[in-house]
């Protein structure tokens, strides 16, 4: 089905969907662009800290580190059901220590800051504009592009004993060009609700917030459902239309 024809449409849209979209993000109001210089480093740092966690866990598990990654190459059928869940409790699991460890190490800085809100945002993600519709709509776009974009990159590199299933992941050499699909999503499309782009991200660091802060977190749980569902649904229909263009 992915014709020359129709592969140019789709590189097209998301050439100028995330080339627009950084545009967008820096010149407009009240998106977390608008401070570029931060932009900048912030999603840089995303781009790279990705880079280092598939390269080390690539040639064990695939690097998914993404509960939407696993997701999106089971439905893509790259990926065995059954190992879905062991794989998003560990990526809950590692969230919750890399923010742990991320706090004791500035705890003295968290100390000297009074705004709570900024010290939830160094732990979880909010919205720029608090309009859950369309922040629902940021994080599945976000999800869909990540996913769409690892479903070509990934490769059968996970060998489990007893399991006779190709199972696709990231390895050393896929770590680059997912860092960099990560680093442009952030650039782009990462303006509106930051871009958590992955479920694990948010919930295991908002609840390591929430035990951590005690009586002081202000976790805001009521908006924690959109960076799990976003990411799931972008995941999903990332899969069903790579399943259809490239059976």
């Amino acid at each position: 089905m992915m014709t020359p024809f129709l592969a140019e449409i789709i590189g097209t849209a998301l050439l100028i969907l995330l080339g627009n979209g950084v545009v967008a993000n820096v010149s407009l109001k009240k998106t977390y662009g608008e401070n570029q210089s931060a932009l900048v480093l912030i999603t840089t740092a995303w781009g790279f800290a990705v880079f280092v966690g598939a390269y080390v866990t690539g040639q064990f598990s695939g690097a998914h580190l993404n509960p939407a990654v696993s997701l999106g190459l089971a439905v893509a059928g790259k990926f065995s059901w059954s190992l879905v869940p062991l794989y998003i409790v560990a990526q809950v699991i590692g969230a919750m220590l890399g923010t742990s460890l991320n706090y004791f190490l500035y705890i003295d800085h968290y100390r000297a800051t009074d705004d709570e809100a900024t010290i939830r945002g160094s732990f979880c993600t909010a919205p720029a504009i608090r309009n859950l519709k369309n922040n629902l709509f940021s994080e599945t776009l976000g999800t869909f592009v990540l996913i769409f974009g690892i479903l070509f990159i990934v490769s059968p590199n996970i060998v489990i004993e007893g399991m006779e299933t190709q199972n696709f992941g990231i390895g050393s050499l896929e770590a680059l060009p997912v860092a960099l699909l990560v680093w442009v999503i952030g650039m782009s499309l990462g303006g509106t609700t930051g871009y958590a782009i992955n479920p694990a991200r948010d919930f295991g660091p908002r609840l390591a917030y929430q035990l951590l802060r005690g009586k002081k977190a202000m976790a805001d749980w009521a908006y924690s459902w959109v960076p799990i569902v976003g990411p799931i649904i972008g995941a999903t229909l990332a899969a069903l239309l790579y399943t259809a263009l490239v059976p």
